[in-house]
């Protein structure tokens, strides 16, 4: 019944260090039942169809092994989306909105995302700002067929275009958004299992102190930027916006500055962390 599946189950993953292991064992138990949670603690003592049985015990066993809940479903709600996900791509995250929220306040007409995974950031853009022209890059190809196949499937295929790279070159746009890798290789070892054993390491990992991925692309977005200025005459120039890690920002508020970039802000997550750099020439 459902009762015993639940106990069982949140006893097992607590066990297993998870940090929230009732609330994964209901959404597992949802998933796999067809029922959602509401229908689950209305009626503890109902008896679960063999088949849900089944699908829940090998869907628990893939969490005891510290996949993340994400993978395991298959998707990830990102602001009004709801996002397909596989280990070729991360996991979006709640703090990554922040630079959804910016395109939001800035309604630029044009708008890069860099390195942009299971394409949540470009989508959410392209569906909250239709009129806006939205070019999306990485590096990787698998995560670029995650993220096709992503804005196909929520009727986004003709507001993004999709190329293999990073900077494409010769092209300006109003914005250049990025949540480039950002992790320091000293901070790997401390990080989650369900980070270190399951997600891209190469969405993550950028050198000893994690800055690496910065480095590279802000002098060349500051030369675009250059060069865009001194061709327009608008008042409209590209902003950058990057997500960053916790203690990050000086350093590459420095990189920016040295980009040629004039005014740098920075803001903070829910939780207070310095969480996105601005840029403006």
């Amino acid at each position: 019944m459902i009762r015993e599946a639940l106990t069982a189950s949140t006893d097992a993953l607590r066990a297993a260090g998870i940090e929230q292991p009732r609330l994964d064992a209901e959404v597992l138990l949802a998933e796999a039942t067809g029922w959602d949670r509401a229908r689950l603690a209305a009626d503890p003592e109902a008896e679960i169809p063999p088949p849900a049985a089944r699908r829940f015990g090998e869907m628990v066993r893939r969490r005891l092994r510290r996949e993340p809940v994400a993978y395991i479903l298959g998707r990830r709600g990102f602001r009004h989306l709801e996002l397909a996900v596989d280990p070729r791509v991360l996991i979006p995250r709640p703090e990554t909105e922040l630079l959804v929220e910016l395109a939001l306040e800035l309604q630029p007409d044009s708008v890069l995302d860099l390195g942009t995974g299971s394409g949540a950031i470009a989508l959410a853009v392209a569906d909250e700002l239709p009129d806006c022209a939205v070019t999306a890059t990485d590096t990787s190809p698998g995560a670029l067929e995650v993220a096709r196949a992503n804005a196909e499937r929520l009727g986004l295929g003709d507001r993004v275009r999709f190329l293999e790279g990073s900077l494409p070159p010769r092209e300006d746009f109003d914005l250049i958004l990025a949540n480039l890798p950002y992790v320091a290789e000293l901070g790997w070892a401390s990080l989650q299992p369900e980070v270190t054993e399951w997600e891209p390491r190469e969405a993550l990992l950028a050198g000893s102190d994690g800055l690496n991925a910065f480095r590279a692309l802000i002098p060349a977005c500051g030369r675009s930027c250059l060069r865009i200025a001194e061709t327009t005459t608008t008042a409209t120039r590209p902003t950058v916006a990057f997500e960053i890690g916790a203690g990050q920002a000086v350093a590459v508020n420095a990189l920016l500055s040295e980009a040629g970039f004039g005014a740098v802000e920075v803001r903070a997550d829910l939780a207070g962390i310095e969480r996105v750099v601005i840029g403006r020439p």
